[in-house]
């Protein structure tokens, strides 16, 4: 019965663009684990009982939480169910770190390092500086351009296949962009055609991010944008909190179209909710500033 009730609220919530790959774990694992024990719907107790077998306490409470999650879903159609209750396994959330945002001079020196790559004369640091310029031009999450597919270059922009959320978009770019992702893929195709990824390794076979990352925090460090290994500092996904922060920043000022603006970025960077885009404003101290002076003088009556 209860892995019944796990089918139907896996299939209701992935309708909605969810992916829940390790939800589906543990939901199952707990239907099992309950009917090991004769139980047909959730109990309070063997909830926690069977969350408290995870190794660490932020394990505990994910497992709970996401059982948590099942049950208010469940008891709905039958009463019979618990709610197993909140704060069992508290554990103090890890905060998002801040982002880097680059400048664009920043930005351009990360790329004209890209391009002294070694080795000299090879596909590697052209590979880089496409890669790096276009996740900069265009916002993409990292995974996104390393899935990119030759058929995914359209005259229309960037085909983003499904990806988080299983939710697919279409990317304009600039002309200044399709133009140097024309000049490495005809250099590319004289390398290998039979690899259908964009981006390539040495060794002809996709890039993994591993490797990627890897590179970017090789060129930070370089640049002494970042200090050693271990160290915190600028990321690779921090290219992408700066393309939205500049999207933002230049968002019109007329309170109805800003709206419009937010939502139009939210689908651009393929968002499942509005708020994840509103995040941009709260993590950039510069963007806050603004709505903080824009504030105040609309309450001291500068502004109408």
């Amino acid at each position: 019965m209860l892995m019944q009730a796990v089918d139907s609220y896996l299939q209701l919530r992935r309708a909605g663009g969810f992916q829940l790959r390790y939800t589906e774990v543990l939901l199952r694992e707990f239907a099992s684990f309950a009917a090991e024990r004769g139980e047909t719907h959730i109990q309070a107790d063997t909830a926690i009982a069977w969350a408290a077998r995870a190794t660490s306490l932020k394990q505990r409470a994910r497992r709970l939480n996401s059982l948590i999650l099942f049950a208010r879903y469940i008891r709905a159609e039958d009463a019979a169910h618990e709610v197993p209750p909140n704060g069992v396994f508290a554990h103090q959330p890890r905060s998002r770190p801040r982002p880097h945002i680059y400048t664009p001079a920043e930005i351009a020196a990360i790329l004209a390092e890209a391009r002294q790559l070694p080795p000299a004369g090879s596909l590697r640091p052209h590979t880089f500086y496409t890669l790096f310029g276009l996740v900069a031009a265009c916002g993409l999450r990292i995974s996104e351009a390393l899935a990119l597919q030759i058929e995914d270059i359209r005259p229309d922009g960037l085909y983003i296949r499904e990806t988080k959320f299983r939710k697919s978009r279409l990317v304009p770019l600039h002309p200044t962009t399709s133009k140097q992702l024309a000049l490495y893929l005809d250099r590319r195709q004289q390398l290998t055609r039979v690899e259908t990824r964009v981006f390539v390794s040495l060794r002809r076979k996709p890039l993994r991010y591993p490797t990627v990352n890897g590179t970017f925090l090789f060129l930070l460090r370089k640049l002494g944008l970042r200090a050693g290994p271990g160290q915190s500092g600028p990321r690779l996904h921090d290219v992408r909190h700066t393309f939205a922060s500049r999207a933002l920043e230049n968002s019109p000022d007329e309170p109805s179209r800003i709206t419009k603006h937010m939502l139009a970025l939210s689908t651009y960077l393929g968002h499942v909710c509005i708020t994840d885009t509103y995040w941009y404003l709260q993590s950039t101290t510069h963007l806050m500033t603004g709505i903080a002076d824009d504030c105040q003088a609309y309450l001291e009556g500068d502004q109408p």
